[in-house]
C-alpha cells in the first residue's frame, strides 16, 4: 500500500509567498511617493503585488474542495461537510466588516468605509457558492465539469455584467460588489469569484491525488500545464476579444487566464520546491506566514495604512520603499513568530490547568473522612 501524501505543506509555502506578495503591494502603494508613482519600475512592482489576492483567492478554492472532501471521509456525510465549509465562508465574509469596524475606531476612517468591498468580502460569498457548487455534484469528473463551466462563466460574462445600464438602479454598496464604484470598492464578484471556482478545481483534483506518486503526477503537470495555459492565454491578448469588447487588466479573458496559469505552474514548483533534501528538516518561515495568512492581513494593513504609520506614507522614492519593505517583511516575521509561541504557551498553559484541577479534583475524591 502507497503512503498517503499527508499534510502538503507546498499549499503553506505557496500561501506564504502571496503573503509577501501582499505586504510588497501595499508597502509599495502607501509609503512611495506621489512622483515615483509615474515611473515604470512602481508599475512593475504594483503588476508584482496584483498577484497577491489572486492567489489567496486562488487557495481558497483549493480548500474548499480539499477541505469538503476530507470532511465528507471523515464522517460519511457530504452535507454536513458541505455546510461546514460554508459556515467558514460566512465567517470570513463577516470578518470583513470587522475588519472595516477595525479601521473606523483605529484610524477614524469614514463610516462609509465599513461597507467597502474587499477582498474578505468576495472570498467569504465565493467560498459559500463554491462549496455549494461541490455538494450538488457527487464525483471528481463531475465536480471538474462544473468549477470549470462557473469560472467560464464569470470571466466571459464580466465585461457584460460591468457595462450593464440595469446595475445602476441598485444601491452603491450592492453595486459595489457587482462593479468597481470609486473610493468603494477594491474588488467584485466579477471576475475575481472566478479565481476560487478555478481553485476548486485545482483542490478537487489534489483531494483525488491520494497517494505520493499521483501527487507527484499531478503536480509536475501543473507546472507545466500552467505555464503553457498561461502563455497560450498571453497569445491570445493579441486577438480581439470573442464577443464584447473589454480592458486587458481589468475585464479580459486574457488577463485572467494568464494568472491563473501562473498561479497553477506556481502550485508546481511550491511541489518542488519541497522536494528537496532539507524539507521538512528545517523551520520554514513561508510555511510560518502561510499558516498565518489571515492573522498577517489582518494586522499588517492597519500598519501600513492606518494612523501609526502615517509619517511614512508617500514619504519614499520607491528604492526607499522597497528598502522599507525588507524591514517590514522582517518585522511581521517577528510579529508572526511571536503570536504562534503565545499560542503555544496558551495552549499548553490551558492543558496543563485543566489536568491540574481533574487532579486535585480526582485527588479530593479520594480522601475519606
Amino acid at each position: 500500500m502507497t503512503d498517503g501524501p499527508g499534510r502538503r505543506t507546498y499549499l503553506d509555502v505557496l500561501r506564504g509567498v502571496a503573503v509577501l506578495i501582499m505586504i510588497e503591494a501595499h508597502v509599495i502603494d502607501s509609503w512611495t511617493r506621489a512622483a515615483d508613482h509615474r515611473t515604470r519600475a512602481f508599475g512593475e512592482s504594483m503588476i508584482l503585488g496584483g498577484f497577491g489576492a489572486p492567489l489567496f483567492l486562488f487557495l481558497a478554492g483549493i480548500a474548499v474542495a480539499m477541505s469538503a472532501g476530507s470532511k465528507a471521509r471523515r464522517t460519511g456525510d457530504s452535507r454536513a461537510a458541505v455546510r461546514a465549509v460554508q459556515r467558514r465562508g460566512l465567517e470570513i465574509f463577516l470578518l470583513a466588516f470587522l475588519f472595516r469596524f477595525q479601521s473606523f475606531v483605529l484610524s477614524h476612517s469614514p463610516a462609509w468605509g465599513m461597507l467597502k468591498v474587499d477582498i474578505l468580502n468576495i472570498m467569504g460569498p465565493s467560498i459559500i457558492l463554491a462549496a455549494t457548487v461541490w455538494g450538488i455534484f457527487r464525483t471528481a469528473h463531475a465536480r471538474i465539469i462544473a468549477f470549470a463551466a462557473a469560472t467560464a462563466a464569470i470571466v466571459w460574462t464580466t465585461p457584460i455584467i460591468r457595462g450593464a445600464d440595469s446595475l445602476s438602479a441598485l444601491s452603491d454598496s450592492l453595486e459595489a460588489y457587482l462593479r468597481p464604484i470609486p473610493n468603494l470598492t477594491n474588488f467584485t464578484f466579477f471576475p475575481w469569484m472566478a479565481f476560487v471556482t478555478a481553485g476548486a478545481i485545482i483542490g478537487v483534483i489534489l483531494d483525488a491525488a491520494r497517494s505520493l506518486e499521483t501527487d507527484r503526477r499531478v503536480n509536475l503537470g501543473f507546472a507545466v500545464g500552467g505555464l503553457v495555459a498561461a502563455f497560450a492565454a498571453y497569445k491570445a491578448s493579441f486577438m480581439p476579444p470573442l464577443w464584447v469588447p473589454s480592458s486587458f487588466w481589468t475585464t479580459s479573458a486574457s488577463f485572467f487566464f494568464i494568472r491563473l496559469g501562473l498561479m497553477t505552474a506556481a502550485l508546481g514548483l511550491c511541489y518542488l520546491w519541497e522536494q528537496r533534501p532539507s524539507a521538512g528538516k528545517r523551520w520554514s518561515p513561508l510555511q510560518l506566514l502561510g499558516r498565518s495568512s489571515l492573522f498577517v492581513y489582518w494586522v499588517h494593513v492597519e500598519l501600513v495604512y492606518g494612523l501609526i504609520s502615517h509619517p511614512l506614507h508617500g514619504a519614499f522614492s520607491l528604492r526607499g520603499a522597497w528598502i522599507g519593505l525588507v524591514l517590514f517583511w522582517v518585522f511581521m516575521l517577528a510579529v508572526t513568530v511571536g503570536k504562534d509561541r503565545a499560542m503555544k504557551w496558551w495552549r499548553g498553559d490551558t492543558v496543563n490547568r485543566y489536568k491540574t484541577r481533574a487532579y486535585f479534583r480526582s485527588s479530593a475524591g479520594g480522601v475519606k473522612p
